[in-house]
């Protein structure tokens, strides 16, 4: 899984953005606070190999959609082949930034969670604004958009979409990385 991982980020570290695969703790932290008996819909960024995925299908109910939404191809054949049974995790591929014509096409009128390994430190900025935008627009009120980052440096910037942003430091990860959850007000 290693090796395939860094194939991709040296064919596109844009938008693949780590050498690594994230770590089984940082999935944990990125997991926490979702609310699993009571959510209906959550949408994942970014899935890359499906580290945080395979953690939400773990502890996912049946009456909860679960969309991944991923841009790299061959990520996605990856998730395809080990989610296709699950008539409740959808696999899209494409970017986040057309979350909104997703959810019509799958008659989802607003999100609980949406969670995130999008390296918004590495991608165009306007790609990031409008994935921010629409991220904001999905989400029920107190919904939650739960991101990591490898620094802190897009803290303002993201708190410019959301204002209610906790963070935590996750050391076990190459690199460290921190967990901000971002509540929709």
């Amino acid at each position: 899984m290693w090796l395939k991982f860094l194939i991709e980020y040296f064919k596109s570290p844009r938008t693949v953005g780590a050498v690594a695969p994230s770590s089984g703790k940082l999935a944990e932290k990125m997991s926490d606070d979702i609310d699993f008996e009571n959510a209906k819909c959550i949408v994942e960024y970014g899935p890359g190999t499906g580290v945080f995925t395979e953690k939400l299908v773990e502890n996912l109910k049946n009456h909860t959609v679960l969309i991944l939404v991923e841009y790299n191809e061959e990520f996605c054949k990856q998730l395809e082949e080990k989610y296709s049974d699950y008539s409740n995790v959808l696999i899209v591929n494409d970017s986040a930034e057309n979350i909104d014509k997703h959810l019509k096409k799958y008659n989802v009128s607003e999100v609980d969670y949406v969670v995130s390994g999008l390296p918004f430190a590495s991608l165009p900025k306007s790609m990031s604004n409008k994935i921010l935008k629409n991220t904001k627009n999905i989400l029920k009120k107190d919904g939650l958009f739960i991101t990591f980052q490898y620094t802190l440096l897009k803290k303002g910037y993201i708190a410019s979409y959301f204002e209610d942003i906790s963070f935590e430091r996750v050391i076990l990860n190459i690199p460290p990385a921190y967990v901000l959850k971002c509540q929709n007000t």
